[in-house]
């Protein structure tokens, strides 16, 4: 390669490379959205599946345990490589089966949360992929 080749090379690599990076610098941090001190526990039947990337969603119809009102709660997952990794598949997530999430609330209030693990209705559990880390997590 000449040195003019070498040049022209370096000069691109920025503009080749950067669409690459756009992904990872658009990636919100667990931090921004989610209280690491304020874990929760949801029980309900779930209403809806989003198998997407760069991260899927459960929804889950929720009854307060005094009230008995139902809530449809909107609970983050990993990315859809991170939960097959661990065993879990799309059709694992059978609209109506009763789930069991584990995982961290949202900031703004809203009923959303961030899922660290998964018991489903037949009783195998699995971690989520949830960007809140700790072990077997990330993605």
């Amino acid at each position: 390669m000449n040195l003019r080749a070498l040049l022209l090379a370096i000069a691109m690599a920025p503009v080749v490379l950067a669409p690459a990076a756009s992904p990872a610098l658009a990636h919100h941090a667990f931090a921004s959205e989610y209280d690491i001190d304020k874990p929760i526990t949801l029980k309900g039947k779930l209403t809806k599946l989003e198998w997407i990337n760069p991260h899927s969603w459960v929804y889950v119809d929720v009854p307060d345990a005094k009230s008995g009102k139902v809530t449809n709660w909107s609970i983050e997952f990993g990315a859809v490589n991170a939960l097959l990794r661990r065993g879990l598949r799309k059709t694992d997530f059978a609209v109506g089966q009763q789930v069991l999430v584990k995982g961290y609330l949202a900031k703004n209030g809203k009923p959303i949360a961030n899922a660290t693990s998964v018991t489903l209705e037949d009783g195998r559990n699995f971690l989520t992929g949830s960007s809140a880390g700790g072990p077997g997590q990330g993605g």
